[in-house]
């Protein structure tokens, strides 16, 4: 069983501002706690408070929101009350920052790199940074390695200059800062939610609206804790707001733009979800499947050799733009769409000409 310091890392007040899956890290069982039975009824948020080392009844109050603590494998409000054999646990969700970085040679696409910062062009399929079953090949050991021929020296992950994260299997920019005060300044852009992200994406469905917005808290599944989900309500999570704008439509997918106003853990892959439209074969939120579409053979063949190019969700981080942190000037990047998305939209279109015609 773990003692109270075990859990120090669970009160992290700030969620990370991004898209990504290693923002966060997987949910891992910290602690368990099961209640004396001569419990008396007791707020859970006191009840901890009184249990645990250092924390405070907001950081808790937090983590019941987020789903990081369940009773009795439910998620429970604040004002639930602990109440005798009760069986609480704890999970841990913090990025693990303060681990060793070991420094790998490998192939970056940078798009600009100065003093202060560099953009980086993410491929799919590489991790942003090292954590569980993913502790080499990362794109900040990779970076790492590249500060280190500059002098740089970086001893954690802190060091790297993370100013924001993008999923393993989304492509695209990914801004790193080079100094203290370049990762202060860019950081407080992103709370802020002054930075310009737009984001390319193949979703499901022949979208309703040429452009509108995205309303729905995102939190952890209530269930799945590996996976988000999203709270029209508002009774979980935090508040996440996405704006589209429809680019091209295929009759049974179209082609979206997507501007992220918050930052929150797979946000735009939940938020299409939410809307009926997940991405081009997102296997986590239910686009590797055919969800619109004919009954036809050929249909079905189409989408398998779509899937076959596209093996990842159709996402891709293309601009990215904010205030220097040196020289308060605006800035801003653009990047093409990768072959495996770009050779899969053609095939769209080529496909709906032949329906048309």
């Amino acid at each position: 069983m773990s003692t109270p310091a075990d859990i120090e890392d669970v009160w992290d007040d700030e969620e990370p501002e991004e898209e990504a899956t290693e923002a966060a890290g997987e949910p891992v069982e910290r602690m368990r706690i099961v209640t004396d039975k001569r419990q008396e009824p007791l707020r859970i948020d006191k009840f901890l408070m009184n249990r645990l080392e250092g924390a405070t009844r907001n950081k808790i109050q937090h983590a019941l929101e987020e789903g990081n603590i369940i009773v009795n494998n439910e998620t429970v409000k604040p004002n639930y009350k602990v109440k005798a054999n009760d069986t609480i646990i704890i999970y841990e969700t913090r990025r693990p920052e303060s681990q060793e970085i070991i420094p790998e040679q490998m192939p970056l696409d940078i798009v600009y790199e100065d003093d202060d910062l560099m953009i980086i062009n993410k491929p799919f399929g590489m991790v942003v940074h090292p954590g569980c079953g993913n502790y080499s090949g990362t794109l900040v050991n990779g970076i790492s390695w590249h500060l280190q021929q500059q002098n740089i020296v970086v001893d954690g992950l802190t060091r790297v200059g993370l100013v924001h994260r993008i999923d393993k299997d989304t492509s695209g920019l990914v801004v790193i800062a080079k100094t203290e005060t370049a990762m202060t300044k860019l950081a407080a852009q992103f709370k802020k939610h002054t930075v310009h992200r737009r984001y390319v994406a193949l979703a499901w469905g022949d979208m309703e609206e040429d452009e509108g917005t995205i309303e729905a808290h995102i939190g952890r599944n209530l269930r799945f804790r590996k996976i988000m989900d999203a709270f029209p309500d508002g009774e979980h999570g935090k508040e996440a707001i996405t704006h589209f704008k429809v680019l091209e439509r295929f009759n049974y997918v179209t082609l979206v733009e997507l501007r992220l106003e918050t930052g929150r853990t797979h946000q735009i892959r939940v938020h299409m979800k939410y809307t009926g439209h997940p991405l081009f074969n997102d296997a986590t939120y239910g686009g590797d499947r055919i969800v619109k579409g004919t009954v036809f053979n050929k249909y079905k063949q189409f989408i398998d050799n779509c899937f076959s190019i596209l093996t990842r969700q159709a996402l891709h981080a293309k601009e990215l733009g904010f205030t220097h942190p040196a020289t308060n000037r605006w800035i801003q990047f653009d990047s093409d769409l990768p072959a495996d998305m770009a050779e899969v939209i053609e095939k769209w279109r080529t496909y709906t000409k032949g329906i048309r015609n």
